[in-house]
């Protein structure tokens, strides 16, 4: 009998919180837009409101949980 191959499985949580773009970056939504918002300016709402990059340290541990993406 073949041996199996061993095959690393997706982290689903990781692939439900950030999205691959397609030079290989990882993009991620950022925090503070939740609650407490009526003492936040609306510049500072709408900038929350746009995607974050998921700083350099992160991304070997993130994409090492998203095998296929």
């Amino acid at each position: 009998m073949p041996r199996a191959i061993a095959r690393r499985k997706t982290k689903k949580a990781i692939t439900k919180r950030f999205k691959v773009t397609a030079k290989g970056k990882l993009l991620r939504t950022k925090a503070g837009r939740r609650h407490l918002a009526s003492s936040k300016s609306g510049k500072r709402k709408r900038q929350l409101a746009k995607p974050g990059l998921v700083h350099d340290t992160m991304v070997k541990r993130l994409k090492q949980a998203i095998p296929f993406a």
